[in-house]
C-alpha cells in the first residue's frame, strides 16, 4: 500500500484543525447525525469489512462480526444515546467563601485527534475510539495498520463515502508515516499497540504536551488454583487461546498452575481445542492465522523454548500454528519474556508449598508464589484466576493489571459498562461508553459570580481576617 505523501498528511491536518475552529463540531445535534451517519456506514460497509478480514486474516464471518462489526456498533449506539446527557453543561456546589458566585463544569472536545491502531483487530481498534472522537467533538486521522492491508482500505474507502476529509480522515503507510505523524502537533493522541512503539509516542506528545490515551499489551497471566473448575477453565482458556489465533492484546499469555491439577488441565485443554475447531483445526474456517511470515516465524521459534505437551503442528505455507501447551520452559526465555501474540501457551507448575523450577526463594503457599510472580514482572492488560472465587478476589487484591476476570477470560472487554484500558507498561487512560467521550474530552470548570453585591473580604487590608478565617 502507498504512504500518505508528508504534503497531503499536513495538508488534511490544516483543513481539520481549521475546520473545528469554525465550531461546525461543538453541536451536539451535528454529533449525533454524524453518529447515525457512522452506523449507517457500518452497516452498508459490513460485508466489505467481514470479506477484507477474511482475506487479511482468515478470520471467520461469525468471529468478525463477534469481535469487531458488533462492538463498533454498540459503541456507536450507546453514544448516540447519551451524548446529549454527557455533554450537558453541570452545575456544582459553590462554597459559601465563593458568595454569589455559581459553579459549573462543561465537556469540551480536546480538537484534532490522532488514532493509530494495529492490525490484530483492525476495525475495532480503530474505528471504536473514532466513536468517542465524533461524540465528544473532535476531528480526526485514523492511521490503519500497512499489515492488514485489505481491510485499510476498506476502511479509508468507507470514511471517504461517510465524512467530509476535513471532518475525519484516513493517512495510510508503514512506520515512516506513524514517524512523520507523531511529529505533529495534536490535542490528543489515541495509540493502540506495542509498549515499545508507545515510548516514542509518548517522547513526540511530550514536546507539546500532548495528551495520551495508550492501549498496549503485555504478558497476561492465568492463574489455575487446585480448586478450579478444571473442565470449565479448559473450556474457556482454550476458546480465549484461540480466539483470533491468540493475537489479541488481553489473551491469556502465560499459565501458572497448581501442580496437583496441570495433568488433567492438558488433557482437557486438547480435547476442548478439538470441540472448538474439529479433529482437522487446520481446515477449520474460524480458525485464524497468523498475519503474515514474519510473526508466523517468531512465534513458532517458541517451540525450542520448552517441552511441547500438545499441539505443536503448523504449516509455514498457510501461516497456520496449532494451539499449542508447552511445560519446562525457563524462566529467562523469549517465551517467557515477550508477550506471545499467538497460539503458544507456557505452563509454569507450582506446588502446594509455592515451589516452581526457577523459584528464588520459598513462599510457603501456592497463592503467595502466583503473587510474587506476577508481582516481579510488568503490570499485564489483564489478569485471569481460576480457582475458588474468594480466593481469586484475594490474589486479585494483591496484584495489579488493566482487567480482570475471575473464573474466566477475555471477557472483560464485552462489558460496554466498565471501563477497558491498561495499568504501567499496558497503558494509560481507558475508553467504552462514557470512557470513550471523556478521552477526547476537557473538563471545564467555569465560576459565574453575581454583580448585584461585592462582598469586601477578600481585599486587602484584608477587613475582619478574624472572622474570615473561622468561616474558612
Amino acid at each position: 500500500m502507498e504512504n500518505t505523501s508528508i504534503e497531503r498528511i499536513t495538508s488534511i491536518i490544516a483543513a481539520q484543525k481549521e475546520y473545528f475552529r469554525s465550531g461546525a463540531t461543538l453541536d451536539v445535534n451535528f454529533r449525533k447525525v454524524m453518529l447515525r451517519k457512522f452506523l449507517k456506514a457500518m452497516e452498508k460497509w459490513e460485508s466489505r469489512l467481514c470479506d477484507a478480514l477474511w482475506a487479511d486474516l482468515h478470520k471467520s464471518y461469525e468471529e468478525a462480526y463477534l469481535t469487531e462489526i458488533s462492538i463498533v456498533k454498540g459503541e456507536i449506539a450507546n453514544h448516540k444515546k447519551h451524548v446529549r446527557k454527557w455533554s450537558r453543561r453541570r452545575k456544582k456546589s459553590s462554597p459559601l467563601k465563593l458568595f454569589p458566585s455559581r459553579s459549573y463544569v462543561v465537556k469540551e472536545p480536546l480538537g484534532a485527534a490522532l488514532i493509530v491502531s494495529p492490525w490484530n483487530y483492525p476495525v475495532q481498534l480503530l474505528l471504536n475510539p473514532l466513536v468517542g472522537a465524533i461524540s465528544s467533538g473532535c476531528t480526526a486521522v485514523l492511521k490503519p495498520s500497512p499489515y492488514v492491508p485489505t481491510v485499510s482500505k476498506v476502511i479509508e474507502e468507507m470514511i471517504k463515502d461517510t465524512f467530509e476529509e476535513k471532518y475525519i480522515a484516513v493517512v495510510q503507510g508503514n512506520r515512516e508515516v506513524n514517524s512523520v505523524l507523531f511529529q505533529q502537533r495534536w490535542d490528543v493522541i489515541f495509540f493502540t499497540g506495542s509498549p515499545a512503539l508507545a515510548k516514542t509516542v509518548m517522547q513526540a506528545a511530550a514536546k507539546y504536551l500532548t495528551p495520551v490515551v495508550l492501549e498496549l499489551g503485555g504478558k497476561s497471566p492465568c492463574i489455575i488454583d487446585k480448586n478450579a473448575d478444571i473442565a470449565l477453565a479448559a473450556k474457556r482458556i482454550a476458546w480465549g487461546k484461540t480466539l483470533n489465533s491468540g493475537q489479541t492484546c488481553i489473551a491469556p499469555d502465560y499459565l501458572l498452575i497448581h501442580k496437583d491439577v496441570k495433568e488433567s488441565f492438558v488433557k482437557a485443554f486438547a480435547e476442548e481445542v478439538k470441540n472448538l475447531h474439529g479433529e482437522d483445526i487446520a481446515a477449520d474456517r474460524h480458525y485464524v492465522r497468523m498475519v503474515n511470515d514474519r510473526a508466523f516465524e517468531r512465534v513458532t521459534g517458541y517451540f525450542k523454548d520448552g517441552k511441547i505437551v500438545c499441539g505443536g503442528r503448523s504449516d509455514a505455507a498457510t501461516r497456520f500454528i496449532e494451539p499449542t501447551l508447552m511445560d519446562e520452559v525457563p524462566l529467562d526465555s523469549p517465551l517467557m519474556t515477550e508477550e506471545i501474540f499467538g497460539p503458544v501457551f507456557p505452563i509454569v507448575e507450582i506446588d502446594d508449598n509455592g515451589h516452581y523450577a526457577g523459584a528464588q526463594k520459598e513462599y510457603g503457599s501456592f497463592q503467595k508464589a502466583v503473587i510474587d510472580f506476577v508481582n516481579n514482572r510488568e503490570k499485564p492488560l489483564a489478569f485471569y484466576y481460576f480457582g475458588k472465587e474468594s480466593d481469586g478476589w484475594d490474589v486479585v487484591g494483591q496484584t495489579s493489571s488493566g482487567g480482570v476476570c475471575i473464573n474466566d477470560v477475555i471477557m472483560h472487554i464485552a462489558n460496554e459498562n466498565v471501563p477497558f484500558g491498561g495499568v504501567g507498561n499496558s497503558g494509560m487512560g481507558r475508553y467504552h461508553q462514557k470512557d470513550s467521550f471523556e478521552a477526547f474530552s476537557h473538563t471545564r470548570s467555569i465560576i459565574a459570580t453575581g454583580t448585584w453585591i461585592d462582598l469586601p473580604f477578600r481585599y486587602m487590608p484584608y477587613k475582619m481576617f478574624g472572622l474570615v478565617k473561622k468561616l474558612l
